[in-house]
This record gives structure tokens, C-alpha cells and sequence, in this order.
């Protein structure tokens, strides 16, 4: 009865102003108010403050500049061997598996599109036809920025404007075509083994999705699918980032997408749903190329 409720209200709520409001109250700084709201949050999700650059909550002059704390050297060794794709991002394996049919597994049943998912971009979805993919929860105790999984070269970037549902493992089991329905960031690059992309979703209260070579790209939120194109690799203008470099973050957290093509990766098999993930980590390995 309870859970019904939840899923209720997060239809009938106003995800879209709650979303301002949050964003704008995480980014005060409101001196002791901000220490003690951090304060409250780390005691209640029990977050590990030794992991942080500055493990002082006094550092932090508001709640967003702790939510993205940045980690200490060391903290998330990242995967050595250049056939190994790590993981891009601290939380739980929500699902992963193939892309069958051109259908991503949901949850409970739920099954939703890659083409929706990728904003009815056909090209784009036949690229990653019959591939893989991996949904990366974050919590709101885990470290929230989010890193590449490989090598690669940003090829293009597309806003796709949505609703703002939460993206718990509670609302993946009920709301149908989420993830499709949700606003989201899709990140394509291409690597060595073909293209990959990184989709940051929204959801409720998350007041920002960023990537550092363009900044904030919400808010605003335009209601219109925007896309930007960029130089390939070797040319002048090209954004290319390493396999464990940060590639964006959430203010406030939310959900990761990872799509890859067939037959290129093969997951690590000790990965499922409900895994715990750690940034650097081994996430999937790369196949090598059949011989001519």
C-alpha cells in the first residue's frame, strides 16, 4: 500500500518545480543551516568522508559543493590492462545484459526502447543493435561524479528534455519506459572497439547534469531536444578523454546508461543486477578483433 502511494504521488507531485526549488536551496550557502543539513545526511546515509579531498564538512560552503565532492588520490583505483573497461560510476547495477530486439530490460517486466531512449534517433539506435547495455544506480550516499569507462572521443552530445520521475529501484519496478520518459544527457564517443555511450538521467530534485567540456547543460531546460556535434579524433577542437577521466557529474543524484555494440565487450560476468559498483573497477572486457 505504501509503495503504491509513493508512485501515486510522483505522478501527481510537481517534479519540475520541486526541482528548482531543491536546486536552488542546494546551491545556498547558508553558513551553520548548510553545515548542520550536511551534517544530518552524512550521519543518516552513512557517507564515508575519509574517501573525500576534504573530509571536513566545514569545507563545504554549500550542500551541492559536498554532494559533488571530488575524491582523494587513490580512493577508486582505476583498471590497468588496455582491454579492460571500468566501471564509470560509484552505486548498484539496476540491470545489464543485452539489447534484444532493440528492447532494454526495465525491470519486473518492463522493457522499454533504445531507439526511444535515444530520442528516435534510428541512425544512432542501429549502432548499438543487438549490443549491451548496464544501468548504474546512483545513491544518494555515493560519490556522484561520473567518469569514462574507456578511451574515447566525444562524437556528439544530445539534450533530450523529459519528466523528472525518480529513478529508485521502487520507480523503475512501476513507472513504464522510465528511463525513455525521463530527461537525460546521451553522450556518444567513439573508441576503439566502435562507439560507446555514456546517457546521464535526470529525475526528481536533480538539480543539474554537467560535463566538463560544456558546463551546466541543465538547468535551463529549453522543452526542446537540443544536439551538438564535434571534431573527430586528431583534429583541432576534438574533446578526447581517458579511460577513468571525469566526464560529468549530477547535483543530486540519479542514473547512468551504457551502451555498447555487438559484439565488441563481453560484461564481467561477476556483475548483476544489484552489484555494488565502485568507479575504476572492472566494468567489461574488450574482444579482440577477428583476424582478417
Amino acid at each position: 500500500m505504501l509503495d503504491s502511494i509513493k508512485i501515486k504521488l510522483q505522478y501527481l507531485l510537481p517534479k519540475q518545480w520541486l526541482t528548482r526549488l531543491a536546486g536552488w536551496g542546494a546551491n545556498k550557502q547558508a553558513g551553520a543551516l548548510t553545515q548542520l543539513v550536511i551534517n544530518l545526511f552524512v550521519r543518516h546515509y552513512k557517507v564515508n568522508m575519509q574517501e573525500a579531498q576534504q573530509p571536513q564538512i566545514s569545507a563545504y560552503r554549500s550542500f551541492n559543493e559536498f554532494f559533488i565532492r571530488p575524491l582523494r588520490d587513490g580512493a577508486r583505483p582505476v583498471v590497468a590492462l588496455p582491454q579492460q573497461v571500468c566501471l564509470p560510476a560509484d552505486g548498484v547495477i539496476s540491470q545489464l545484459g543485452p539489447i534484444d530486439n532493440g528492447q532494454i530490460f526495465q525491470a519486473k517486466g518492463h522493457y522499454y526502447s533504445l531507439e526511444a531512449l535515444l530520442a528516435g534517433n534510428y541512425m544512432l539506435a542501429a549502432e548499438f543493435h543487438d549490443g549491451l547495455f548496464a544501468t548504474t544506480y546512483l545513491a544518494p550516499r555515493d560519490y556522484h561524479r561520473v567518469h569514462m569507462p574507456c578511451d574515447g572521443t566525444l562524437r556528439e552530445m544530445i539534450y533530450v528534455p523529459g519528466d523528472l520521475f525518480s529513478v529508485n529501484p521502487l520507480t523503475a519496478a512501476n513507472v513504464p519506459n522510465l528511463f525513455a520518459r525521463n530527461e537525460r544527457v546521451i553522450c556518444v564517443f567513439d573508441t576503439e572497439f566502435g562507439p560507446m555511450a555514456q546517457i546521464l538521467v535526470g529525475a526528481t530534485i536533480v538539480g543539474s547534469i554537467s560535463t566538463v567540456w560544456a558546463g551546466i547543460i541543465n538547468p535551463p531546460r529549453p522543452g526542446i531536444i537540443q544536439r551538438w556535434t564535434y571534431a573527430p579524433a586528431g583534429i583541432e577542437g576534438a574533446v578526447t578523454l581517458e579511460k577513468g577521466q571525469e566526464m560529468g557529474h549530477f547535483a543530486l543524484g540519479s542514473t547512468v546508461i551504457n551502451l555498447f555494440p555487438a559484439g565488441k565487450v563481453r560484461l564481467e560476468p561477476q556483475l548483476a543486477n544489484g552489484s555494488v559498483t565502485r568507479m575504476g573497477a572492472p566494468f567489461a572486457e574488450i574482444l579482440p578483433s577477428p583476424a582478417p
